[in-house]
């Protein structure tokens, strides 16, 4: 997230995808962006299923598999790896799906490239100041915290330790009362 005060969009050169939600959605963007910007594109994903998406052309990239990567050292070593090939662009699929979050949040603080967020329906967001609005409302959603459950959720976390700190002290009433009535 090194470009996140930056308004500039760096040139679609060397691109590294989190494919971390449905397939289809990268099979159809990947093959996309091999049509807008041809061979002069390098598009390395790094995914956890098998096998590779519709389209993507292994002679201008590389697939990661997390699988090969396990444990923080193996984290370390493939942030590593992609630091090297001086990836431009980091694309995040956040499908509201809790896949590979760990690799998401490293590779966003890892690699020095512009952010770009996109979500199940191929809408996308860059992930920079200017767009703080946006960046909050998706966070929003994703918390349950839009809609209805904006103005419930809040007031339910508020309660809840209360309401803990109740049910603690009256199972503790009960209890030494119980223990008083036997001595």
């Amino acid at each position: 997230m090194q470009l996140f005060f930056s308004k500039s969009i760096p040139d679609l050169t060397n691109v590294v995808l989190v494919e971390s939600g449905p397939r289809s959605l990268y099979d159809n963007y990947i093959g996309h962006l091999y049509e807008q910007y041809g061979d002069q594109i390098r598009i390395n994903l790094v995914t956890c299923y098998a096998g590779k998406p519709e389209g993507f052309r292994e002679s201008n990239g590389k697939i990661y598999r997390v699988q090969d990567y396990r444990g923080w050292d193996g984290a370390k070593r493939m942030a590593e790896e992609l630091r090297t090939q001086g990836p431009t662009i980091l694309g995040i699929l956040c499908a509201g799906v809790p896949v590979m979050s760990k690799w998401k949040w490293l590779l966003t603080a890892a690699l020095p490239s512009k952010v770009f967020v996109m979500n199940e329906n191929g809408d996308y967001f860059w992930a920079d100041y200017t767009n703080w609005k946006i960046i909050l409302h998706f966070m929003a959603f994703r918390a349950g915290m839009s809609g209805e459950g904006g103005v419930w959720l809040p007031l339910r976390m508020l309660v809840f330790p209360f309401g803990m700190a109740y049910f603690a002290a009256y199972a503790a009433w009960l209890h030494g009362r119980r223990w008083l009535r036997n001595i």
